[in-house]
């Protein structure tokens, strides 16, 4: 089907149904605050909202360079789940008892987000329907069953393992084999969270400034083309975009996600998927997907599409490739072949930060003022949520307010990651990882035998995943 009339970019398909917000004043010189949080995504928002409850005279201000969520915040997948980045890393280096802790944390954190949302009167689309994840070969079910054996050694008692009867019972994914579920996820509209938020610390006497890109950071001073802030805090909170910052290029690498979503679906289409629980909806492919059934009944699918820009640059306004536009669409027909001859309305990109072991990290160097979180490969959503509580947690010990907390004691606290490789290498290595993810998943389609392909083994083994 042609997507001549697929509108593509413009942010997001979620700015494109909400709005985008009434443009907030950009910074008008010379300031000094508390604490300054550069980036006005969920990390940074939540962050300026948990230091201000915990501290309500701190002088705190937020710079932007685009508009609130105009990252990731405002264009991922909807996903709030307990998946974090690097757990299992965090295992082998600090023991399993410390990734427990870990987890429980996450677990816990995809109830603190849905409770202080419904507290604050953000309407954001949240339906706690928990994640459902599918097997479509062989070896997908292999790694699922592992994947399933792992999450409960690591405290998640209440998953819940599902055969192909039962997993088409809930979803009607063709040609699932089993599944896995769990209740720590929900769905939600990423843009009306990230609004809501914003409006919600503003309220709170949090300044923000947004059409401010900063340019550098360093010991108390972000400097922007406006003027400098200096505070005796500086927290760098910028995910996909942190390349772009002096210094920065090879701290996190920027990888590129598209999305699709379709017009909304008849209630015909819908009695041949299912999917009334509307629980959010990812596979175990290499290259793999993430979707959910949005509030006005829509397909709302993703994947990596074109995984990364020479030079760590980023997308224009979510701009996408005519061929990963098809490539997504005929991946939902191919799960979901019913919908063969619905519209695609919306197609868009955003970036992700990777760090080069693939671990999320949350840091503040005491003997600077300078802390950052991020690194999220994907699972943000959540996990901006925990890195913004364990800041204030973390600027509180150092400022003499508080002690030490849970939080503070996590294993990701003060992680040291390695930089990524120069160009061309950076590139390279990225484009032959997925290109070798994707070879695997269409040989692991063919083949009868359970086990995991070897140059997938291998792909990760290079990328430092495992």
């Amino acid at each position: 089907m042609s997507t001549v009339s697929t509108v593509v970019g413009g942010i997001s398909f979620w700015y494109a149904q909400e709005g985008t917000p009434a443009p907030r004043e950009p910074l008008p010189g010379d300031t000094s605050v508390d604490v300054c949080i550069v980036g006005g995504g969920y990390t940074g928002l939540w962050t300026a909202y948990y230091l201000k409850k915990a501290v309500p005279f701190l002088n705190i201000t937020v710079l932007e360079a685009k508009f609130c969520g105009y990252g990731a915040s405002g264009r991922n997948g909807g996903w709030l789940y307990n998946g974090i980045a690097g757990r299992d890393r965090y295992a082998k280096l600090h023991g399993h008892d410390a990734a427990v802790r870990l987890q429980k944390a996450m677990n816990e954190t995809v109830g603190e987000v849905v409770r202080t949302a419904a507290e604050e009167k953000i309407d954001a689309d949240i339906h706690r329907g928990g994640v459902l994840e599918v097997a479509h070969t062989p070896s997908q079910l292999a790694r699922l069953k592992d994947f399933h054996s792992v999450e409960i050694a690591f405290g998640e008692t209440d998953r819940v393992l599902r055969g192909a009867r039962e997993t088409a019972e809930r979803v009607h994914v063709t040609g699932a084999v089993g599944s896995t579920w769990t209740p720590h996820g929900a769905r939600l509209h990423p843009a009306k969270l990230v609004k809501g938020l914003a409006d919600v610390v503003e309220a709170l006497g949090v300044t923000v400034h947004e059409s401010t890109p900063v340019t550098e950071i360093k010991p108390k001073h972000a400097v922007t083309p406006y003027g400098t802030v200096r505070a005796p805090y500086i927290l760098r909170c910028t995910e996909g975009f942190t390349a772009s910052l002096k210094g920065q290029k090879r701290t996190w690498l920027p990888m590129n996600s598209s999305m699709i979503v379709t017009e909304p679906l008849p209630a015909r289409i819908w009695d041949t998927i299912g999917w009334e629980g509307r629980e959010t909806l990812g596979d175990m492919a290499h290259a793999y997907f993430y979707a959910q059934r949005t509030a006005d009944d829509r397909i709302a699918l993703g994947g990596r599409g074109y995984p990364y820009r020479f030079g760590s640059a980023t997308d224009n306004d979510g701009r996408t490739r005519p061929e990963t536009v098809a490539a997504l669409r005929e991946l939902m027909v191919r799960l979901f072949p019913t919908t063969a001859g619905v519209h695609v309305d919306h197609a868009w990109s955003g970036v992700l930060g990777v760090p080069r072991d693939w671990c999320a990290t949350v840091t503040l160097d005491r003997s600077t003022g300078l802390g950052w979180a991020g690194g999220y490969v994907g699972s943000g959503v959540a996990t901006a949520n925990l890195a913004a509580r364990t800041l204030r947690d973390l600027i509180q010990q150092d400022s003499g307010q508080a002690g030490p907390t849970e939080l503070t004691a996590l294993p990701w606290v003060n992680h040291k990651v390695r930089r990524w490789e120069p160009e061309p290498f950076r590139w390279l290595g990225v484009h032959g990882m997925y290109a070798a993810y994707r070879a695997a998943d269409r040989r692991e389609s063919t083949s009868p035998r359970p086990g995991t392909d070897p140059v997938a083994r291998v792909a990760d083994r290079i990328a430092g995943r495992h």
